[in-house]
């Protein structure tokens, strides 16, 4: 049983558990052990909120007590445990059959779900950090240094793609539809495929809707890295332009409703706005120079 279990790579007595449970008198048999499992799943009930603890939320609800101090306070009343969030839950549900306890909590929004907290990452392993990106990037002396970050929505519905020059602060902006990794890398690869020469490396944050990052670097040729955990300021030329674009777009902006035409009328303006850390000169006229420069 021990070399079983390290083939498998489970604990041995978790091998002991499934072969004491699920075996026959004579022996073990695999389809014979899923019928039982099956069956015991069959058997269970869910466990609902009884009767008594019901009426104790509710009043505790209609007091004006947030879901987290009546979660709590259960446990030390002795009543049936119930977390804060099934609580939410429960007002929820009320509210969509047409009752009033939503009507009881500080902030009436709506339950939401959280967003990404259950996405997998898979593969995200092959990141590569910024430590291993050339320090040239750092001295911006050259063209092809580009910085990657979405901008969200309200209620998280829609985005828009940020992409900026780190030496000319060029910035690229593209509509997103959702922040799914495949439509990123899509929408990243579309803007900067016409520049592809002038793309060599590409430095974003550590969220999800960058997963795509080993098909973006394939398709541009370029090196894909990641800024540290909760280090925005390895991307303040990003973050700076993101704050920029929030001047025409201010959050709660419902970008569902936003055109494409918009989004770029935004990226032509502030391309051709001049720039104090340019000299004032404008982003458009840095990155032509820059490419008379590098022509001659």
């Amino acid at each position: 049983r021990s070399v079983i279990a390290k083939l498998i790579n489970v604990a041995r007595s978790t091998l002991w558990r499934e072969i004491k449970r699920n075996s026959t008198p004579h022996r073990y048999n695999p389809s014979h052990a899923i019928g039982l499992t099956r069956k015991r799943h069959e058997r269970k009930k869910k466990r609902g909120i009884d009767r008594e603890t019901l009426g104790k939320v509710e009043l505790l609800l209609s007091r004006a007590w947030s879901p987290e101090q009546i979660s709590q306070r259960l446990k030390v009343e002795g009543f049936q445990s119930v977390s804060h969030e099934t609580i939410y839950r429960y007002v929820c549900q009320d509210e969509e059959n047409g009752g009033k306890l939503y009507r009881y909590l500080r902030r009436r929004h709506k339950y939401r779900k959280r967003a990404g907290k259950y996405r997998s990452r898979k593969g995200w392993d092959t990141r590569r950090p910024i430590s291993e990106r050339p320090l040239i990037v750092d001295e911006r002396s050259r063209i092809g240094d580009w910085e990657a970050d979405t901008i969200i929505g309200r209620e998280r519905k829609g985005g828009i793609l940020s992409l900026v020059e780190r030496r000319s602060r060029y910035c690229l902006l593209k509509k997103v539809p959702t922040k799914s990794a495949q439509t990123v890398a899509e929408a990243v690869c579309s803007l900067l495929l016409p520049v592809k020469d002038k793309v060599l490396t590409i430095t974003s944050d550590n969220g999800v809707e960058f997963m795509g990052h080993q098909t973006i670097s394939k398709s541009l040729g370029a090196d894909f890295f990641f800024a540290d955990p909760y280090s925005s300021w390895q991307r303040g030329t990003n973050e700076n332009t993101n704050g920029l674009v929030r001047q025409y777009f201010p959050k709660k902006t419902d970008f569902t409703n936003l055109s494409d035409s918009e989004v770029q009328l935004v990226a032509e303006r502030l391309n051709n706005r001049p720039r104090k850390v340019l000299n004032f000169r404008t982003p458009h006229e840095v990155l032509n120079n820059c490419f008379v420069a590098l022509i001659s």
